[in-house]
């Protein structure tokens, strides 16, 4: 299945892609649906009123996450164009659910940065609460995938060596559009295509097939740490390619169109627009 939040006239609606159709499953958002221990059957089987896709308002695919936990420095070649060693465990850091923003909304730059750049990222939606998941237990928690692009404030990141100043600005962090079911992708270790393609230049990518931590991994290392609970996001990290690794260096300056694109799940598409 593909599962979506999308924004309406009367508020969020939690719905499933059906052809060229919206179907509306009766949830206000995916936070909400995912929250049942039977959304799976729920949103198989609702059959209510619909919505063209193709006019669709996507909002962030789970709206308000009791948390995101994100991954730095989860694929070979961004490691070495960031010039560090290979980790022995993920590196961690949070965001909070105001930096999100929906697949093809605008993305405003922060007035205070001169050093705006792009991150796609593979993201597992947790669907079931884990607290010190095994293998079994950490595969079953993870609902599907969607897409997000951690826009990065790199001279607000590295202004010291702890990075969340950097990656939790208001409405940076496009998400979705679509929560897509692991037997829709090849299970819970995808092998997927991603890119990042910035006025249509490529410039980012790889296959989630060579991420050091993979999802599964993931679920176990974070929820022997932390209670995760459905709807949860967990961002696996980015491939090489980032603007701040290059030389010169390449920001987002505004009026750029971005697309952070893994196959099958579908695209965020977003406009850079100079913050007013």
């Amino acid at each position: 299945m593909k599962l979506a939040t999308i924004r309406t006239a009367e508020g969020t609606r939690a719905v499933r892609l059906d052809g060229d159709q919206l179907v509306d499953l009766g949830y206000t958002d995916l936070g909400e649906l995912l929250a049942h221990a039977d959304w799976q059957t729920l949103a198989a089987t609702a059959s209510r009123v619909t919505y063209d896709v193709g006019s669709a308002d996507f909002a962030p695919v789970v709206p308000n996450p009791s948390k995101i936990v994100c991954v730095g420095h989860n694929y070979t070649h961004h490691i070495q164009e960031m010039g560090r060693e290979l980790p022995s465990y993920p590196t961690l850091f949070p965001k909070f659910a105001d930096t999100l923003c929906g697949a093809d909304d605008d993305i405003v730059r922060p007035a205070e940065t001169d050093a705006l750049d792009w991150e796609v990222e593979l993201t597992v939606v947790i669907g079931k609460q884990v607290r010190r998941a095994d293998e079994e237990r950490a595969a079953e928690a993870i609902a599907g995938f969607t897409v997000m692009n951690d826009i990065s404030v790199r001279d607000w990141q590295f202004r010291t060596i702890e990075w969340t100043q950097g990656k939790i600005w208001d409405s940076t962090t496009p998400v979705g559009p679509y929560l897509v079911t692991p037997d829709e992708v090849g299970g819970v270790r995808p092998a997927l295509e991603v890119k990042t393609v910035v006025d249509g230049h490529v410039m980012q990518g790889d296959n989630t097939g060579t991420l050091l931590f993979d999802p599964v991994h993931l679920v176990r290392y974070i929820s022997t740490i932390v209670t995760l609970r459905p709807g949860d996001l967990i961002a696996t990290g980015t491939p090489a390619g980032v603007g701040h690794a290059r030389d010169p260096k390449v920001y987002l300056a505004g009026g750029e169109r971005v697309i952070t694109e893994i196959t099958g799940l579908g695209a965020c598409t977003n406009h850079i627009v100079k913050e007013v």
